[in-house]
């Protein structure tokens, strides 16, 4: 599918708001790409399928989750946030035919991260945190962070988010758990 045709799709599942943010994490992604030597074009493409089924009612996403074999943990299961990325992921592969792994990681992990990312992966995660659109406190320093080192700012932001969930007492997915060690035991900053 090219990117025109997958831009199409993702605007037809999405809300104006959605789907502005997803535009401009196919835009910052694209930039990352640019400063870090990455594939400018999977990123776009990555960019702005990361959310495709992000406003996707939950009982339609687990569907989706099922019919591709996924079996949710319990962890999982009380975080219906993090279903879309896993949704999103299988949706791509299934019914747009995306076959490189490395766009249905980048979907699949955009939220959580993991341990032993690929540069793709890296680009996602953290242009969903610094897109045009966002302006939570920190965001300029992320974006500035994002610019020097792609680790440094995933650890700026994986730092604030398991903090937060800790302060709110919510369930941490064990794959932000491992992406935050694995960030810290491999870079130097």
């Amino acid at each position: 599918m090219t990117f025109k045709e997958c831009k199409k799709i993702a605007k037809a599942r999405m809300g104006e708001k959605r789907f502005t943010h997803s535009e401009n994490v196919a835009d910052e992604a694209e930039k990352l790409a640019e400063i870090y030597g990455a594939d400018k074009d999977k990123a776009k493409l990555a960019g702005i399928l990361h959310d495709i089924t992000k406003e996707t009612p939950n009982e339609e996403q687990l569907q989706i989750i099922r019919q591709n074999g996924i079996i949710l943990t319990k962890m999982q299961l009380s975080s219906p946030k993090l279903w879309h990325s896993i949704s999103g992921a299988a949706f791509i592969e299934s019914e747009l035919k995306i076959k490189d792994e490395d766009i249905i990681n980048a979907v699949r992990y955009h939220t959580s991260g993991r341990a032993g990312m690929s540069l793709l992966e890296k680009i996602i995660f953290v242009a969903d945190f610094t897109s045009e659109e966002r302006s939570y406190d920190g965001v300029e320093i992320m974006r500035k962070k994002s610019r020097k080192s792609l680790e440094e700012a995933m650890y700026f932001g994986l730092s604030f988010t398991l903090s937060d969930l800790i302060k709110r007492e919510r369930t941490i997915e064990p794959n932000a758990v491992a992406c935050y060690n694995d960030i810290i035991l491999n870079y130097k900053f």
